[in-house]
């Protein structure tokens, strides 16, 4: 029987036998890469449209996103001083703004740094390193990472419908 083909891009798929972690990952890592060529290759102006009566657009889900990473990964486990978690509630819509200043090439390095960084601080934890959460009381890194996926999946599919609205453009990839 021929190897069958696989996409690259397709993290999750290549993670097949892997371990749990290796699983959560690359399922975070792919949803993350939605959400980022979802944006890719808009101008500014289309990726801050707003195309539904809420305030989210495409560069906003991105900022918002930046936020959620920087939050649950660096601040929850590592808190710098005078670093403090940014509950739903007291954030409104605010982490989803987009302002003048922010650009797709801008908000998408944000992004990728603020991923980079949550790799490297998880890298750091077992799965069952558990840490105080200010609204549910202790989470392990396993938790969060699931989290994470539904966080950041949940925003993919925000982002797909956005950018089908945008140009036609659909599919995770």
């Amino acid at each position: 029987m021929a190897e069958m083909a696989i996409d690259p891009t397709l993290a999750p798929v290549l993670a097949r036998t892997g371990d749990e972690r290796a699983v959560l990952e690359a399922f975070l890592d792919f949803h993350r890469s939605v959400v980022l060529r979802k944006v890719r290759g808009l101008s500014d102006t289309d990726a801050s449209r707003r195309l539904v009566p809420s305030a989210t657009t495409l560069a906003g889900l991105v900022k918002h996103l930046t936020m959620v990473e920087h939050n649950w990964f660096p601040v929850l486990l590592e808190p710098g001083p005078g670093e403090v978690f940014r509950t739903g509630e007291a954030d409104g819509d605010a982490s989803f703004t987009v302002t003048a200043e922010d650009t797709v090439d801008g908000l998408v390095a944000d992004y990728e740094r603020a991923c980079a960084r949550s790799r490297e601080v998880a890298r750091r934890y077992d799965l069952d390193h558990v840490v105080p959460q200010p609204q549910l009381g202790e989470v392990s890194l396993r938790w969060i990472l699931v989290h994470m996926i539904e966080e950041t999946a949940r925003h993919a599919g925000h982002a797909d419908i956005l950018r089908e609205l945008t140009d036609g453009s659909t599919g995770a990839i």
